[in-house]
């Protein structure tokens, strides 16, 4: 089996149509090229290809804006260069930034990638894991660490954790096909893509669909620049509302844009173009469709609040900030 890119940080425990959109989106008045980072949370790949096409296309050059994106990954974790000012804007996920904000770092939610947390748990179809309650009497492959992620689930859905084998593994779908485990704890958008690619079929039970509300690739900027560097975070998020609604016209063109700007990453463009297509309904639901992407609502703000609260964060609806978004859709 082909070898998947290196384990999330999160896993490790700790087309013509947009560019028709340029039009609504007035540039904005920035006098020169301001140049700025954006942190990614992991290694290159499509899962920010949205980014890559504004990066690419121009739109936040053309919006006063030179952006660098700089790679996460196992040892470079988003929030610090956030803090520091090395990054004007991170991308994270509501837990991560719940735990921060905890340690006393001034983080602000200004944008929710994804609509759907991108947790599953990926079953063959011969022993098919299709709801929570299925989970009894299985063996789960997953990091230790994660356990909290399973623990919210049972609770949520009145399953006995205890009636579950926990089976610590390496992030790696080989467990599960060589029949040492049942399932695997995993993201939609990885394992079953890889998995895929050798022409395995799985089934992926999407946590989301059964109460786990996590925002993740979550846009996090610190308070300080909201007061001061509002021209800036504009300009940003108007970019990635831009491409990512390109990169949903064509996905295929999003994965080939990220093997061309990142020839050396180790990536199939195969698997690629799985994942690329994989995160579309993680991305875009019918909030975006009425409000734009990005968007979050108080009701979604409130599950997210319940379901931090059952992984042992405590936060409040004001970690949201929804005044960048705001002013990009013209709300």
């Amino acid at each position: 089996m082909t070898s998947f890119p290196l384990t999330r940080r999160r896993l490790l425990g700790t087309g013509a149509a947009a560019l028709g959109a340029a039009s609504v989106f007035a540039p904005s008045r920035l006098w020169a090229q301001s140049a700025v980072s954006l942190q990614l949370s992991w290694l290159h790949s499509v899962q920010f290809g949205g980014s890559y096409i504004a990066q690419n296309r121009g739109f936040w050059s053309d919006n006063g804006l030179e952006v660098s994106l700089l790679p996460g990954g196992p040892n470079a974790p988003v929030e610090p260069p956030v803090v520091s000012g090395t990054a004007l804007v991170g991308i994270s996920a509501a837990d991560y930034t719940a735990a921060a904000v905890e340690e006393g770092a001034p983080f602000k939610i200004l944008g929710v990638a994804m609509q759907k947390n991108p947790f599953v748990v990926a079953s063959l179809p011969e022993n098919p894991v299709n709801e929570p309650a299925d989970l009894v009497g299985k063996r789960i492959g997953m990091a230790l660490a994660n356990t909290p992620i399973l623990e919210a689930l049972c609770t949520l859905n009145d399953v006995d954790i205890n009636d579950i084998e926990i089976v610590p593994t390496q992030y790696s779908a080989q467990p599960l096909l060589a029949g040492e485990v049942d399932c695997l704890l995993c993201w939609e958008t990885d394992l079953p893509v890889a998995m895929a690619v050798e022409g395995v079929e799985s089934i992926t039970m999407l946590l989301a669909d059964y109460g786990y509300a996590v925002h993740s690739q979550t846009y996090i900027a610190t308070e300080d620049s909201l007061a001061n560097r509002r021209e800036e975070l504009v300009a940003l998020m108007r970019g990635e509302v831009m491409a990512w609604d390109a990169y949903r016209a064509d996905t295929d063109a999003a994965a080939e844009l990220t093997l061309e700007m990142y020839p050396d990453a180790g990536l199939d463009i195969e698997a690629q173009r799985m994942q690329a297509e994989r995160q579309v309904p993680l991305m875009f639901s019918e909030l975006t469709e009425a409000n734009g992407f990005g968007w979050w609502t108080d009701e979604t703000v409130a599950a997210n609040i319940e379901t931090l609260a059952l992984l042992g964060r405590d936060v409040s609806p004001d970690l949201w900030d929804r005044s960048i978004l705001e002013e990009v859709h013209g709300s």
